[in-house]
């Protein structure tokens, strides 16, 4: 059990050392190691994904429909305006006479639809809408408004 030089060895009758005994845990390391690293590449990265993994719709914000921009007249007061648009994505703090409304929808990291109106107040009154998607509250009316209002006159 004690060896010659003062030394506690467990197996006296083997010559080899205790490292030699005990099986490995991989038998190939450098497989492990490519595995684990392309896991790694493949969960922190965003444009690589597995083949055949479905990604859902993700909608945020307030869905603005064109109906409801055609509801929208200089004049409405908040309450009116919050009736027919909702409640705002952001009413800011700062500038309590503006309401954003904002709508995103997504797959993944392609955006598929996106729209945005901001709602300008003086007081509690609607004066104006800004974006891409904001009436044309300065342009003529239709003809069939402009006729309704001859027949109305009549």
């Amino acid at each position: 059990m004690f060896s010659a030089e003062g030394n506690v060895r467990y197996h006296a009758s083997l010559d080899c050392s205790l490292e030699d005994n005990v099986s490995r845990a991989t038998p190939h390391p450098t497989l492990a190691l490519a595995v684990c690293a392309l896991l790694s590449l493949a969960s922190c990265g965003n444009n690589f994904g597995f083949p055949g993994v479905y990604r859902i719709n993700v909608e945020q914000g307030n869905v603005v429909t064109n109906e409801m921009v055609e509801q929208l007249r200089p004049g409405l007061n908040r309450r009116q305006v919050r009736y027919i648009m909702g409640t705002p994505l952001v009413e800011d703090a700062f500038h309590s006479d503006r309401w954003d409304y904002r709508y995103l929808l997504r797959n993944g990291n392609e955006t598929l639809s996106t729209t945005q109106l901001t709602l300008w107040f003086d007081g509690d009154k609607l004066v104006r809408a800004d974006g891409p998607d904001a009436p044309a509250w300065g342009e003529p009316q239709s003809k069939e408004s402009d006729s309704e209002e001859v027949a109305s006159e009549d």
